[in-house]
C-alpha cells in the first residue's frame, strides 16, 4: 500500500481527454481521482459531457475545458473514483431479503426465532401460500437440528408446514409437516444412491430430520407457490435504492433465469422481466451482466434452449446477457459437505458430490465460447475448481476467443492450480468477505477437511502471485454487498476468532481494482466502464475519507457520499 500511494502520489499529473473534445456539461475538481486505469497516478479532476467522460487530469488542465454553460464541482479533496462493481450479486434476492421474512445471517435463540416466526407468519412476511418460509439462515443453525425438531414439529407448528432457509442457498431445513407434503421419507432417503445419501439428513433409524442439501431442497422450494411479479419488481427497487448508497453502479446476476424458491428450467424467464420493467421504467441505474444457468450436465444443444430466452432480453437498456453459469459443486461447511474435493472429508471419508462430468464439461464450456459466451462456474472445493479449470482449458485449445471465462468462490484451491488462471485466463471472482477466522471457517469447515486444503483457503495472494485476475463479489444476499467491509476483510482476514491464514492477505490497490476494472471484465464492460478514462460512461462515487491513508477499521466503515451514473446525481448523503 505504501509503494501504491508514493507512486500514485509522487507521478506528474497529466491530462488525458477525448480527440476534439469541447462540449463540457460537468467538472469534479479538486479531488484525489483513483482512474483504476493500471499504472495512472491519482488525478485531479473529471470532466463529463453528457454520461461520458471527455478528460482526466490535473486541475488546471481539465478546468480549462470550463464554458459558461460548465457545472464546477469543489469536492475539497475527497476521493473519487469509479463505480464499485461486483462480479456475483443475486441482487433481486437481495432486495427479497429486505422485503420478506429473512435473517440476513443473525443467529438468534430459538425462543427469538419462534416469535420472529410468529410474527412475520402474523404480518405475511413468512406466509408463501399455505407455507411459512423464512431465509437467511446461519448454517451454524444446523448444529442444532434436534432442537429446531422438537421446537417445530409439535403444538401450533405441528400441522404447520414451514421451511427455513440458509444463507449459502444451498441448504435447509424442513418441518414435518413440510417434509409430508414433499413426500420426502425414509423410502425417499433409502432409495438415494451413496454418494448423494448426505443431501437428505436423518435420524439412526433412516427417517428424515429435516435437513436438506442442494437437489433435496428443490422438491421442499417446488411447492411454495410463486412470487408475483410486483413483489419482484419491488425488491429490484430496493436492491437498486441499496446499491446506489453503496456506490455500486453495476454486477453479474449469476443466476438471471431463476425466480426466487424455484429451481430453474432452460426456458424459464426468471428475474430477466424484472429487469426488463425497471430498464424500460427509466429505473435501472446500474450495468446488469445476466447469466443464464446451465444444468451441470447440459451439454452443447442445450445452449440453443437458453439462447431463445436471452434472445427475448437484447438491446434493453443497461442489461446485457454475457454467458452462463454452472455449479461444479455445493457447500464445504459441515454437515451439507457437498463441495467436491480432491481429499476426503474426514467424518465421512466422502469427497463430496461432484456435479460436472469431467469427461464432457469442457465441450460445453467450447460451445459456448464459440458463441461468445462468458462461463462462470460455482466451485468451492479444490477438485471442483481442477475440474473447472480442465474444462475451460479444452475451450483455450480449441481456440484463443480472449472471452474472461472465471470461477467463482474459490474457497479451498490446490496449489497445482494457482499458474493455471493466468495460463488460461480465468478471472477468480472472490468473495473475500468470507476469509475471516470465524465460525463457518473454523468450526464447520477446518476440523474436516485435509490440513493441506485448508491452508489454501481463500488463497487471495498465492493466486495474484501467480499472475491471476481477482474480481471482487459479494454473493449478496448469502453475504453483504458492502465492498468496503468485503475489502477490509481481505486486507485483513480478521474474525472474531483471529486471523485466517495471514499470509493471504491482499493490498489495498488490488482490492480497488478487483472492484472497478476487473469487475468490469469480468462482465465484460470493461470497454464501457470500470475506469474512469474519456469515452467511458461517467459512472463514479465520491468517498467520505482517504481510502490511501486511513486505517483498516476507518477504511471498513467507508461511506459515499455521491453516486454518479452515466453523468447523473443518483445519489448524495
Amino acid at each position: 500500500m505504501k509503494q501504491f500511494l508514493s507512486i500514485a502520489l509522487g507521478a506528474s499529473l497529466a491530462c488525458t481527454a477525448l480527440p476534439g473534445s469541447a462540449a463540457v456539461d460537468l467538472i469534479l475538481h479538486n479531488a484525489k481521482v483513483y482512474t483504476a486505469e493500471p499504472g495512472q497516478p491519482l488525478q485531479q479532476a473529471v470532466a463529463v459531457d453528457g454520461d461520458t467522460i471527455v478528460a482526466v487530469g490535473s486541475e488546471q488542465t481539465v478546468l480549462a475545458l470550463k464554458n459558461d454553460a460548465t457545472r464546477l464541482i469543489d469536492l475539497g479533496g475527497k476521493v473519487l473514483m469509479p463505480g464499485m462493481l461486483d462480479s456475483h450479486s443475486h441482487s433481486i434476492k437481495g432486495g427479497l431479503q429486505r422485503e420478506l421474512a429473512d435473517l440476513a445471517g443473525e443467529q438468534l435463540p430459538l425462543d427469538e426465532l419462534e416469535r420472529r416466526l410468529r410474527q412475520w407468519r402474523d404480518d405475511g412476511k413468512a406466509r408463501r401460500g399455505e407455507f411459512l418460509s423464512v431465509a437467511g439462515l446461519p448454517v451454524s443453525y444446523w448444529d442444532a437440528i434436534d432442537a429446531l425438531e422438537q421446537r417445530f414439529n409439535q403444538g401450533e407448528w405441528s400441522n404447520q408446514p414451514i421451511l427455513f432457509a440458509a444463507n449459502d442457498m444451498h441448504t435447509g431445513w424442513a418441518n414435518g409437516a413440510m417434509l409430508q407434503r414433499a413426500g420426502i421419507d425414509a423410502a425417499t432417503i433409502a432409495a438415494l444412491p451413496a454418494e448423494a445419501r448426505n443431501t437428505l439428513g436423518q435420524h439412526p433409524d433412516g427417517t428424515p430430520n429435516g435437513f436438506l442439501v442442494d437437489a433435496a431442497l428443490y422438491p421442499v422450494t417446488d411447492l411454495l407457490p410463486p412470487l408475483s411479479h410486483d413483489t419482484l419488481l419491488n425488491a429490484g427497487r430496493l436492491a437498486l435504492a441499496y446499491a446506489r448508497e453503496l456506490g455500486i453502479t453495476g454486477w453479474m446476476d449469476p443466476l438471471a433465469n431463476e425466480l426466487p424458491g424455484a429451481d430453474v428450467k432452460n426456458d424459464s424467464l426468471g428475474v430477466l422481466p424484472v429487469y426488463k420493467e425497471l430498464a424500460q421504467r427509466g429505473e435501472l441505474t446500474a450495468h446488469v451482466a445476466a447469466l443464464l444457468m446451465a444444468d451441470s450436465k447440459a451439454g452443447p444443444a442445450d445452449l440453443a434452449e437458453l439462447d431463445k430466452v436471452r434472445q427475448q432480453f437484447l438491446g434493453v437498456p443497461n442489461l446485457t446477457l454475457p454467458g452462463i453459469k454452472v455449479f461444479a459443486d455445493g457447500v464445504a461447511e459441515i454437515p451439507a459437505q457437498s463441495a467436491a474435493m480432491l481429499e476426503p472429508y474426514r467424518n465421512s471419508g466422502q469427497r463430496g458430490e461432484l456435479l460436472l462430468d469431467p469427461a464432457h464439461f469442457g465441450e460445453l464450456v467450447s460451445a459456448a465460447d464459440a458463441r461468445g459466451w462468458l462461463v462462470h462456474v460455482h466451485a468451492i472445493g479444490d477438485r471442483a475448481v481442477r475440474t473447472a479449470l480442465d474444462g475451460i482449458e479444452q475451450a483455450r485449445r480449441d481456440r484463443q476467443s480472449g472471452i474472461p471465462h472465471s470461477i467463482t468462490h474459490l474457497q479451498m484451491v490446490s496449489p497445482r492450480e494457482y499458474p493455471r488462471f493466468k495460463q488460461l485466463d480465468v478471472i477468480a471472482s472472490m468473495q473475500l468477505y468470507w476469509a475471516a477466522a470465524d465460525e463457518a471457517n473454523l468450526d464447520l469447515v477446518k476440523p474436516y477437511v485435509s490440513a493441506m486444503a485448508f491452508l489454501h483457503t481463500f488463497p487471495a495472494r498465492s493466486l495474484l502471485k501467480h499472475g491471476a485476475t481477482i474480481a471482487g463479489a459479494s454473493d449478496w444476499p448469502i453475504s453483504t454487498p458492502q465492498p468496503w467491509k468485503a475489502i477490509y476483510q481481505a486486507t485483513t482476514r480478521r474474525g472474531p476468532k483471529g486471523v485466517l491464514n495471514a499470509n493471504e492477505a491482499i493490498d489495498r490497490e488490488t482490492m480497488l481494482q478487483a472492484y472497478t476494472l476487473n469487475a468490469a471484465r469480468a462482465m465484460r464492460l470493461e470497454s464501457l466502464i470500470g475506469s474512469l478514462k474519456p469515452g467511458k460512461q461517467a459512472d463514479m462515487i465520491v468517498l467520505d475519507r482517504d481510502v490511501f491513508s486511513v486505517s483498516d477499521e476507518a477504511l471498513r466503515d467507508t461511506q459515499v457520499e455521491q453516486t454518479w451514473f452515466a453523468g447523473k446525481l443518483i445519489h448524495a448523503r
